[in-house]
């Protein structure tokens, strides 16, 4: 009578099947509420943030790139100055839709919204959804999210593809179909044609089939079409390469030794997170035991995550970058890795030591780093946050006009600057003919493959450009010489010749005479020195052709 009389009551302690399914719908609910959540709030910022962050050269770079025919756009970046050509294609339909900077960062922005959905997803495979909702709010604040959502840059975009090809391989290892091994293939070339570490992104994958004993007939096929269909990117890579002195090997420049390793990824942990002093070993130590924590409970995740880090690690050991070292926005598609390892941290020290309180804990931890990561994100670019001082903006619109009033279509500009871009909309003729100002072959092709004579020389001098030792509100009145115009707005010095420059010989010299001037004193402008040796360097390079007389 004892047994029965007790077996009610345990069976009442027990959850029935309908309430275990409630519970988890609930679940599931609030998963996708915070995740909507967190998309809209950042979606929220980034689109009032559109145009704070002052306009970049290289923004501007991918619009005049995007003016040439379409063919034109792939002939520049395959053959001649590398990099990712998905970029360049949708700049080109901007730029052949009327669109300007606003629009440019528009579409950054809608891939970086996308991106956040997306890494839920993806963190919900790889170790549930209460560590992926965590991830998914840290990442949301991340100032690598914000920073590159409004940058009109490829960086978003390669977030996205990068996270969508996981999630595309985890499928194709799970279902080891034909059809499922088709769309990774498809979703991973998009990805390596977004930008040139997309190369990393297919490596780590390649680490992560290997490492997971996925059988070779089944995986070896689509590696080998992805290998062959790429060749046009690898190419390209091979092209950048090319131009920043990259190569196989140790020397000067290399960050392969353990120190520079470790300071690199410490920077770039930072910049997924938070660079508080202090605060980043607290995160990095988070992230060693959420990795811990998976490879306990869900190897395969730990693996990959594992494949994702390492793989970098191991191109910067045997990778001299010369000129070029990586930023951290290169590693950008290791964030949803990073920050699910954090997230996962967080989780099990609050499991640990919060008990029925647990729940609570891991939310405060999760939710006490968003600050954190705002100050770091404030003190990287405070222009993102705070926008850019309110005489700025008005001074760039008033060079930008005078000098689309004056503007003739065979000027030419020096540099990809956003005041070109900016008197390109205001209407007019605009030249197209750029000269690339970091680049000596690049500088000397673009001269020699014009149209001669060459029309007058255009340079903008920048004092609030971020290069500068020190950023100045207004520049000083600096005199070029008879042969120039000058007009001073705020910050900018445009300046124009007075008459055509006529040959390349003399673009040049004048060229390295403003950059001369641009160095010294009063300006001292921190893009000018290089600039000079640009110059100099393709001055050079064009004795050694022996050119006819000018």
């Amino acid at each position: 009578m004892r047994r029965i009389a007790t077996e009610p009551a345990a069976l009442g302690r027990e959850p029935s099947g309908r309430s275990v399914a409630a519970a988890a719908a609930l679940r599931r609910r609030w998963f996708e509420v915070g995740v909507a959540g967190c998309t809209v709030g950042a979606g929220a910022f980034l689109l009032v943030q559109l145009t704070a962050y002052p306009p970049h050269e290289d923004e501007a770079l991918a619009l005049f790139i995007g003016r040439k025919s379409l063919v034109g756009v792939l002939d520049t970046v395959l053959d001649q100055r590398g990099g990712a050509p998905l970029h360049f294609v949708l700049a080109w339909i901007v730029a052949h839709a009327g669109g300007g900077l606003a629009e440019l960062r528009l579409v950054s922005v809608i891939f970086a919204i996308a991106s956040i959905p997306a890494i839920a997803v993806l963190g919900a495979r790889l170790a549930g959804r209460r560590t992926a909702l965590g991830a998914t709010a840290i990442c949301a604040a991340s100032w690598m999210l914000l920073f590159h959502g409004v940058y009109g840059r490829m960086y978003s975009l390669f977030l996205l593809t990068s996270t969508l090809s996981h999630l595309a391989l985890l499928h194709a290892v799970d279902r080891r179909t034909r059809g499922a091994w088709v769309l990774w293939a498809a979703v991973v070339l998009v990805c390596v044609a977004s930008h040139p570490y997309g190369a990393l992104v297919l490596a780590s994958q390649a680490v992560f089939v290997l490492a997971t004993r996925v059988p070779v007939r089944t995986a070896l096929p689509p590696f080998v079409a992805v290998a062959i269909l790429g060749v046009p990117f690898w190419r390209t890579d091979l092209v950048l390469a090319g131009r920043f002195d990259v190569g196989v090997g140790r020397g000067a420049g290399t960050l392969g030794d353990p120190e520079s390793i470790a300071v690199y990824f410490k920077n770039v942990a930072g910049d997924f997170t938070t660079g508080v002093t202090g605060l980043v070993a607290i995160v990095v130590l988070l992230a060693v035991a959420g990795f811990v924590s998976l490879l306990r409970r869900r190897r395969r995740s730990a693996t990959l995550i594992a494949a994702v880090v390492l793989t970098p690690v191991a191109a910067l050991i045997v990778t001299r970058l010369g000129s070029a070292p990586p930023r951290s926005g290169h590693l950008i598609f290791a964030l949803p890795f990073f920050v699910l390892a954090v997230a996962e941290g967080v989780v099990r020290v609050a499991d640990r030591f919060g008990g029925e309180r647990a729940p609570l804990l891991a939310t405060v931890g999760v939710l006490a780093l968003l600050p954190a990561e705002v100050a770091h994100g404030w003190n990287t670019t405070p222009d993102l946050y705070s926008g850019e001082a309110g005489s700025q903006p008005a001074a760039r619109a008033a060079a930008a006009s005078w000098l689309a009033e004056r503007a003739r279509p065979n000027d030419v500009l020096f540099g990809y600057e956003p005041i070109y871009a900016e008197a390109w909309r205001k209407g007019g003729d605009f030249s197209k003919l750029v000269v690339p100002r970091a680049d000596a072959k690049l500088a000397l092709t673009a001269l020699e493959s014009a149209r001669k004579p060459l029309g007058r020389g255009v340079w903008v001098f920048d004092a609030s450009e971020r290069s500068n030792k020190e950023r100045r509100g207004t520049i000083p009145s600096v005199s070029l010489g008879p042969g120039f115009e000058t007009a001073a707005f705020g910050p900018y010095l445009v300046i124009r010749t007075t008459r055509p420059t006529s040959c390349v010989a003399d673009y040049l010299e004048l060229s390295r005479r403003v950059a001369v001037v641009g160095a010294s004193a009063p300006l001292r402008l921190g893009d000018a020195g290089t600039n000079r040796d640009t110059m100099a360097k393709a001055q050079r390079l064009l004795r050694a052709e022996k050119p006819p007389p000018c």
